[in-house]
């Protein structure tokens, strides 16, 4: 006599609503974390006016750099904003 295969469980994993659930009885939820995420900070836009000439620069950089103009102007910004951490913001630097 074969006998029966006993089928296969699936192990679905819960909804963010039944982990929920089981928070509110009190239920060890532990086990549905993994403690590994990424940290997204919160980004704002905003506005900024620029002459001609500035904007034909920042564009010919990126075309050099093959990047996005928001890409060169970040990453200039953030390079001037940790120099002026480093160098404190009374020291006096060529602007």
């Amino acid at each position: 006599m074969k006998s029966k295969a006993m089928p296969k469980t699936s192990r679905t994993r819960p909804t963010a609503d039944r982990i929920a659930e089981m928070a509110s009885r009190g239920d060890d939820i532990s086990a549905h974390f993994t403690n590994k995420f990424t940290v997204i900070r919160p980004v704002r836009r905003v506005n900024v006016d620029l002459t001609q000439g500035m904007l034909r620069e920042l564009d010919e950089r990126a075309a050099r750099l093959n990047i996005s103009r928001q890409a060169v102007i970040k990453t200039l910004l953030s390079r001037a904003l940790s120099e002026e951490r480093v160098s404190g913001p009374g020291s006096k630097s060529r602007a």
